[in-house]
């Protein structure tokens, strides 16, 4: 089993987190960087691209960790898990000693980032930010939810885990502190696994924010490499031929950065603003809950 988990938010730096850590010698981390095997209320259907690459027994998810060596400690990153109603007492059960690291970022440009990346993905049709987080309640497994705002209940998420595990095995991070001071914070990680903090820490920038040029050319080109679609079955089946699916996928990654990829827009501050007005509640209770005064860093104490 692990000995420790990345457990979230989306969009908060835990990729770049994932990439830091994995290089340190004393840890191991799978290439497989989203397990999810403990969120088992969040997973896609079966049937899903997606869910061809997630672990559904244990033994399919205890071999992604056979290649560590001894000595190391062992660990992986899903961001579900901090959302998950289920992830934290799961994992207790199995690995009760776990410890667990969670970064939370600001929630107005949290779910700007989010809608961004989920158009990117193709799950969010509405490119319009304001129309998305209006229209984002949707039916998922015969439940209703919101696919925005039901990842901002930062205090009751972090309750589950302070429930979970012993004091001390729970890590939280800020996402601002993380950016701001990108090694000292890691260093603190490490302290926190107990691995040698003195190693030479990479600052890495990952899975950065982008805006899709059109959904149609970004649909075209993730139907080539076989994510989806059948634009032309020789084309197709040239590109899996001459490449392993890695290969594939940091290939399709590289054209879609190049032909269907741009930098974002700015924000629209009336909308941030509206959208602080609407997650402050959120951010007096994180507040109190960290002892940390968020509203300040984050420009709520002028919101609402």
């Amino acid at each position: 089993m692990p000995d420790f988990f990345i457990v979230g938010h989306h969009k908060s730096g835990t990729t770049a987190l994932y990439e830091m850590l994995r290089r340190h010698p004393q840890i191991y981390m799978p290439d497989l960087k989203e397990p999810r095997y403990f969120a088992s209320d969040l997973r896609p259907p079966v049937d899903s691209p997606a869910s061809a690459r997630i672990p559904r027994t244990l033994e399919e998810y205890l071999a992604l960790f056979a290649p560590a060596t001894a000595g190391q400690r062992v660990g992986e990153a899903s961001p579900s898990y901090l959302r998950s109603r289920v992830a934290a007492r799961e994992i207790a059960e199995l690995q009760p000693a776990a410890r667990c690291v969670a970064i939370l970022r600001e929630p107005a440009s949290f779910v700007r980032s989010l809608h961004l990346q989920l158009v990117q993905e193709h799950v969010e049709t509405e490119t319009d930010l304001a129309e998305a987080v209006a229209g984002e309640e949707i039916v998922r497994d015969g439940r209703q939810i919101r696919r925005y705002s039901d990842h901002i209940h930062y205090v009751e998420q972090l309750r589950r885990y302070e429930d979970a595990f012993p004091s001390g095995q729970l890590l939280v991070l800020i996402y601002d502190d993380f950016r701001r001071e990108n090694v000292e914070t890691v260093r603190r990680v490490l302290r926190f696994l107990d691995v040698d903090d003195d190693a030479t820490v990479e600052s890495i920038e990952a899975n950065p924010t982008v805006s899709v040029r059109s959904m149609r050319l970004d649909g075209i080109v993730r139907a080539l490499y076989g994510e989806h679609g059948a634009p032309s079955r020789a084309v197709k089946g040239a590109v899996r031929a001459l490449s392993t699916e890695r290969l594939r996928r940091r290939a399709m990654g590289t054209l879609r950065r190049r032909v269907a990829y741009r930098e974002p827009d700015a924000p629209d501050e009336r909308l941030m603003g509206q959208l602080r007005e609407r997650y402050r509640p959120e951010v007096v209770a994180l507040s109190e809950h960290l002892g940390r005064d968020l509203l300040a860093l984050w420009g709520y104490d002028r919101a609402g």
